[in-house]
């Protein structure tokens, strides 16, 4: 024989198990937020323009955008001069 549930009872089934899965989201989400991050290796590209005037510890030349990402001298200077002609 099959048991019976009341509406009720299903339905306070149906909420604590979605809360049981919103606290082990929120807590998978915490646990990944203060997870150490990898390193990422850095080109040798990068290490060209470490001795430029800019260049900050802990960063060092930092190029988000990888507009000097293959090491290119003559280009790093142009973009220089832009930055510095216009103020930034």
């Amino acid at each position: 024989k099959m048991p019976t549930f009341s509406h009720n009872s299903v339905k306070r089934r149906i909420n604590i198990s979605t809360m049981k899965s919103a606290v082990f989201a929120t807590l998978l989400a915490t646990a990944a937020a203060f997870a150490p991050a990898s390193q990422k290796a850095s080109s040798t590209a990068l290490k060209a323009f470490e001795d430029e005037l800019g260049a900050q510890p802990p960063l060092g030349f930092w190029d988000p955008l990888g507009l000097v990402a293959d090491g290119d001298q003559e280009k790093f200077d142009r973009l220089r001069y832009v930055e510095i002609k216009h103020g930034r």
